[in-house]
């Protein structure tokens, strides 16, 4: 028996359609389409009642497949993902992002860029490599003024895409739905045949009510389950097994978006978007240790062996952290690579090597200013509820410590009485044997406690230099002579003492993890 024919080849695309709220985002997708979805057009009834789109709409757009991608019939399938323009519905905007290929940003050519507009180019500069501008609803532009109003807003786009990765994307103007909403269906868009003439130069299951018999990574279908109430369902992903896992915390690699003003905390809290989830998240941030600043990392693995330095806030030009590094051009130096632990209020699901978004959602939604704050890449995720002692201890991160005190007095040549490191409840007995530094150049050794008030004893194992001896001789005298006349003489003494005192330096790190918190020095 002879075979049938083989069914067309389709090709499918998944666009982006993102942009400021009333842009007009859903008549360009309606405009464009050959079929909707059962989620397209503002189909849903909250939708319709508000007059917004509130969650993400497919639709999708078919046409002959072009020579250049490849021989033979078949088709091209634009799926368009009809993104919410409303700033409260940040995280589904983010959400739609992750599953495009391509990005049409949606103007409003009467208005320019928006608020939420910004935000979609650095989810789109995050998410996406392509991305094309529409102009839309130039409809409204007077007739006469209208192609000069056009090359003018054109070119505010070009200079505000300049120092962006779109930089000379293609910018095409239209109008989605002349007349506005209420107009009637015979009014044709103006621009939508030059815009699909653009987006293809850019690169029992249904589809679209196309039967197919397999779906993969990017397709929308429809399945038909018998019995099966669909209100017990919520938006939730379909896998192979091992693919996905559900973690409590994870490290991440990161960058600042750079439009986010402020610092990045340290044990501040961030709406952390993952796959389509967002839920609180706490963070720490960590770099390489600063001898390490400069070292090229590999993408996309972490290596548990280095260790890394703890730092209170992300390093960045403007911040102030004291770990920072100075060039000798007396310039910043930061590292190439900046990482941070995410701890989530409740496990995610999500797979390796995910997107993560930081964002500060609880901004007020009016005010002009951009609420995403990082953006990383999932590197090693924490699947133990118990991760805090199951896995943090792997984590070598450290801190600096730095201590300063005072010699008080020589004993002999070869030790010295130190004050001020230590509080008088202070177990000095478990710094003993560690590493100090005099002003003077000698290295000491803490050698153990020296009565009750916190003073202790320091082990110069190399004696102490004739100069600093006689100063420190010198110094004893003046304040054994002053403690013989009156207070006053006392406080004179010691003001005068304390211009050149002989400070004691001590430095260690100790790992954020380590449940024995031991000091280590090199």
């Amino acid at each position: 028996m002879a075979a049938g024919p083989a069914a067309p080849r389709v090709l499918n695309v998944n666009v982006g359609v993102l942009g400021h709220i009333d842009s007009g985002k859903t008549a360009l997708a309606r405009a464009l389409s050959t079929t909707g979805s059962t989620a397209a057009f503002d189909r849903a009834p909250q939708s319709r009642a508000r007059g917004i789109t509130l969650d993400l709409g497919f639709s999708c757009l078919r046409t002959a497949l072009p020579p250049q991608l490849g021989p033979g019939p078949g088709e091209l399938q634009f799926t368009l993902v009809d993104c919410p323009g409303h700033a409260s519905l940040i995280r589904t905007i983010i959400g739609g992002a992750q599953i495009i290929d391509l990005m049409m940003l949606v103007i409003d050519v009467t208005k320019g860029m928006q608020t939420q507009s910004a935000e979609c180019l650095v989810i789109g500069q995050i998410a996406c490599q392509k991305m094309v501008v529409v102009l839309n609803k130039i409809d409204l532009l007077p007739e006469r003024k209208r192609q000069s109003a056009i090359e003018k807003m054109t070119k505010k786009m070009q200079k505000t895409l300049e120092n962006t990765k779109f930089c000379g994307c293609p910018i095409v103007a239209v109008a989605a739905k002349p007349g506005g909403p209420e107009a009637p269906e015979s009014e044709n868009p103006l621009g939508v045949s030059e815009l699909i003439e653009v987006i293809k130069k850019v690169k029992s299951m249904q589809m679209f009510h196309t039967p197919v018999t397999y779906a993969m990574q990017g397709d929308r279908v429809g399945i038909c389950v018998t019995q099966f109430d669909p209100k017990l369902l919520e938006r939730g992903l379909i896998c192979t097994p091992e693919s996905l896992h559900t973690i409590h915390a994870a490290i991440i690699s990161l960058k600042k978006i750079q439009y986010f003003r402020g610092a990045l905390q340290t044990k501040a809290k961030f709406h952390i978007t993952v796959g389509h989830e967002t839920v609180m998240g706490r963070v720490m941030f960590f770099s390489p240790a600063p001898a390490d600043f400069n070292e090229e990392i590999k993408e996309n693995v972490f290596d548990f062996e280095k260790d890394y330095l703890y730092q209170e806030e992300y390093l960045s030009k403007d911040s102030n952290s004291e770990n920072k590094e100075n060039d000798q051009a007396g310039e910043v130096q930061l590292p190439k690579q900046q990482w941070a632990l995410l701890e989530f209020e409740k496990p995610v699901t999500c797979p390796k090597l995910c997107l993560v978004i930081g964002s500060k959602l609880d901004t007020d939604i009016h005010a002009n200013t951009c609420r995403l704050a990082f953006h990383g890449v999932l590197l090693q995720g924490m699947e133990d509820k118990n991760y805090t002692e199951t896995f943090l201890p792997k984590l070598k991160v450290y801190k600096l410590k730095h201590k300063e005190g005072q010699v008080e007095r020589v004993m002999d040549d070869y030790s010295v009485i130190g004050r001020s490191l230590f509080k008088k409840e202070t177990n000095i007995q478990i710094f003993v044997g560690l590493k100090v530094k005099l002003s003077t150049g000698e290295d000491g050794i803490i050698d153990g406690g020296f009565g009750q008030s916190g003073k202790f004893k320091i082990r110069i194992p190399d004696g102490l230099k004739p100069d600093t001896k006689m100063l420190l001789t010198v110094a004893s005298k003046k304040k054994s002579k002053a403690g013989k006349g009156d207070t006053a003489k006392e406080d004179e003494s010691s003001k005068n003492d304390s211009a050149q005192p002989v400070t004691i330096s001590l430095l260690f790190k100790r790992y954020v993890f380590d449940t024995q918190k031991k000091m280590i020095q090199s």
